[in-house]
């Protein structure tokens, strides 16, 4: 089976040891802005809590029926810790083993977090959007509050805006180096030849 370029194994590490921060950073966030809240009010989604100007956020969203936003009510939280200390491992034993395949197993790992995370956020956010109290004192009828994936909503007098935070970044940029890895073991040969050819018409 063929092995990975020393580069490659080195860029899958580095990708890998990147996902510790996550432990110490939110991963996504969302805010809010009305006329009444120019200095936006914020939330921020870790691994395992949520953060932010939660009791302000509850408060405004208990006129309309929506659910109060705290930590237990999320039992992914439980186990994202676990599931981010694996991911962190696969990639140090696939950086380890070397083989040509890894670089191939390591997107497909962080793609796949990815997809089962916006997934999961999706069907959150959803719930907590259209499954409103019918006793609310505002009820708008028709209207739900779904906050948005990622990008700017309007909901009543609100502007939503949902996006990747400190986090979601560093993990953007370990999937850019995984993507950078299966780039350069397709096209290694292609390089190869280049740099070849390059360091002969110098010589």
């Amino acid at each position: 089976m063929t092995k990975l370029t020393p580069l490659s194994r080195w860029l899958i590490l580095l990708s890998s040891l990147l996902l510790i921060i996550l432990f110490f950073t939110p991963i996504w966030q969302i805010d809010l802005w009305a006329p009444q809240y120019p200095e936006w009010l914020s939330m921020q989604i870790w691994l395992y809590q949520v953060s932010g100007d939660i009791n302000t956020i509850n408060g405004l969203n208990h006129y309309i029926g929506m659910k109060n936003i705290q930590t237990e009510m999320f039992p992914e939280f439980k186990i994202m810790p676990y599931i981010a200390g694996g991911m962190i491992v696969t990639g140090l034993l696939l950086a380890l083993w070397g083989k040509k395949i890894s670089s191939w197993i390591w997107l497909l790992v962080l793609v796949g977090s990815a997809v089962a995370g916006f997934v999961d956020f999706y069907l959150w956010s959803y719930d907590y959007g259209h499954n409103l109290d019918p006793k609310a004192a505002i009820i708008v009828p028709g209207m739900v509050y779904q906050p948005p994936l990622i990008g700017s909503k309007e909901l009543l007098n609100f502007v939503a805006y949902a996006g990747p935070a400190i986090g979601g970044w560093i993990a953007l940029v370990s999937g850019i180096l995984a993507v950078a890895v299966v780039f350069i073991e397709i096209f290694k040969k292609k390089l190869q030849k280049r740099f070849t050819s390059a360091s002969t018409l110098l010589k």
